[in-house]
């Protein structure tokens, strides 16, 4: 598999139905419009925020980014876009690195409400650990998600992830509080579990 043409900014196929590329400015009208929608953020201990707070966290890593692809090198932290061949946004994930721990990366990602139940949160997170795994030499990759959020870790189990640990009434919820999940994957885990298998480069 080889990820060359999106490492250099240029869309590629994800699945049949759909095409992945590294995040651009233009890219964040449609962020901003997902995650202004509150069944979108029920589970994201980050949204609603104003939009600057947005700006403030993708405006660093959109210029990361432009820069690697200027450079010719891999982003160390892809945000990538994911759309519909007809170019309707249908959602975005990405890695960001663990601080003070070489090779280890977290993955995370998020859909608008129309991109639900069509196996997009799946193919972008089996995309972006392979991503981890094959080009950036990862270690280990982890990722968490509220417990009652039922499709996000279904969606870590489809891609080989193992539950790791549960910290009970972490996050605050619409109903008091929630529990955290914690899945990983070790390179180990990920090159016997055959997961990557069908991820287009």
């Amino acid at each position: 598999m080889s990820f060359a043409a999106f490492t250099k900014g240029q869309r590629v196929a994800l699945t049949e139905e759909f095409t992945i590329a590294l995040i651009q400015a233009g890219d964040f009208k449609d962020i901003i419009l997902m995650l202004d929608n509150p069944k979108v953020t029920e589970y994201l201990f980050f949204a609603p925020a104003p939009e600057e707070v947005y700006q403030g966290y993708f405006g660093p890593i959109i210029a990361d980014i432009t820069q690697a692809i200027a450079d010719g090198t891999a982003s160390e932290a892809p945000v990538a876009i994911i759309q519909d061949h007809r170019g309707r946004f249908m959602g975005m994930a990405g890695l960001s690195k663990v601080m003070f721990l070489v090779g280890n990366y977290d993955v995370g990602y998020q859909l608008p409400e129309h991109a639900w139940g069509k196996g997009v949160a799946t193919a972008a997170c089996r995309y972006m650990t392979a991503y981890a795994f094959q080009v950036l030499g990862a270690h280990k990759v982890a990722a968490d998600c509220y417990a009652s959020n039922t499709g996000s870790y279904k969606t870590l189990e489809k891609c080989g992830f193992i539950v790791e640990g549960r910290q009970v009434s972490y996050y605050r919820s619409s109903e008091g509080f929630d529990d955290r999940l914690l899945y990983g994957l070790t390179q180990t885990q990920y090159s016997q579990s055959g997961v990557a298998e069908g991820v287009v480069g």
